[in-house]
């Protein structure tokens, strides 16, 4: 089914009247722009606008570009996806069965730093540690200290940022750079992503939009208090929806791992709910035993994203929020109008 452009302007439209939206939706099919259209402000105080440049935050979205680094090095016989964790890193208290694959698919039971079953908000852990000392990935490991397995290794799923934390921790360990040079030497410039990055909250680039949080009074606030002051392995990288399109072309077309590699990275590896798995960094949903698509996103304080891929129809959805909405409502909507 080929998309109408009116048709999705349409939809995104009686979203944007209901609630308004704040950010930039992308909408490609066969290699064709259907819909491209920013919303909303940037920088609210200026009251300068969004636009289809602008860079927004990913929030967990990133974990993608976490788990491919981990795949290269594997190609590269430098790891193996069933290598055992303390063969590269020593963390006390961590199970010595957790398996990089582990960590990779939310299996390995290590405690989460933020557990969303337990904290809501995101921006409380910051009055324990300071978010502008939260600089490398081994800074994170403070909130996990002395605390136990959540379970054995292996034997559920979780969604867990601590595993990807720890996963960032073995990259600079085997290569000997800071994970997010590696990055962006490995994936952000071999695929052309010029406007990704991990930046940091006190010196954002330009045109990059701040993520904003309503609070009880109806007004907004910027959220430079409320996330890590710069990204990392787990998520808070920047993006634009080019730079998705660029993405997904690489890894999908076998331009950042081999054919081989990137076939076991997209496969379904853990079953999460009905017909959602995951895969290695990516979300995978099927139906019918067919796999529908795949997909990243994210949500921090102020942030919305979702990027998605659906092989069958040659069609990629992004949405990039500076608001905690948007990127589910947008993607849904879009879905029913297509009858998936």
């Amino acid at each position: 089914m080929l998309l109408d452009k009116n048709a999705i302007e349409k939809i995104v439209s009686k979203i944007d009247e209901e609630k308004p939206l704040s950010g930039v939706i992308s909408v490609i099919q066969q290699n064709h722009t259907v819909f491209n259209q920013a919303y909303g402000f940037a920088n609210r105080s200026e009251k300068i606008n969004n636009n289809i440049h602008t860079k927004f935050g990913m929030a967990s979205g990133c974990k993608g570009f976490t788990a491919v680094a981990i795949a290269q090095l594997v190609e590269k016989g430098l790891l193996r996806f069933n290598s055992l964790l303390k063969e590269y890193v020593d963390i006390p208290n961590l199970d010595e069965a957790i398996t990089i694959e582990h960590l990779l698919t939310h299996s390995s039971g290590v405690p989460d730093y933020f557990d969303e079953e337990v904290m809501k908000d995101y921006s409380e852990l910051w009055l324990e540690k300071p978010m502008y000392t939260m600089k490398k990935p081994s800074d994170f490991m403070y909130f996990i200290k002395n605390r136990p397995m959540d379970f054995k290794p292996g034997s559920s799923f979780k969604y867990n940022n601590t595993g990807f934390i720890i996963l960032g921790i073995v990259i600079e360990k085997i290569t000997g750079i800071s994970f997010t040079e590696y990055v962006q030497k490995n994936i952000l410039e071999p695929c052309g992503m010029d406007s990704t990055g991990y930046f940091y909250m006190n010196r954002l680039p330009e045109n990059t939009a701040y993520g904003y949080l309503e609070d009880e009074q109806g007004g907004w606030e910027a959220n430079i208090y409320s996330i890590p002051i710069v990204g990392g392995p787990d998520g808070g990288a920047f993006t634009t929806v080019m730079d998705m399109t660029k993405f997904w072309k690489a890894l999908i077309g076998n331009k950042l791992l081999s054919q081989e590699i990137t076939k076991t990275m997209l496969t379904p590896q853990i079953h999460v709910e009905e017909e959602v798995f995951y895969g290695y960094g990516i979300w995978i949903n099927k139906r019918e035993d067919k796999i529908l698509k795949y997909h990243l996103m994210g949500g921090d304080p102020g942030v919305s994203f979702r990027s998605s891929y659906y092989p069958e129809l040659a069609l990629e959805i992004t949405v990039l929020s500076n608001k905690e909405y948007g990127g589910y409502v947008v993607t849904k909507a879009i879905e029913k109008y297509l009858g998936i």
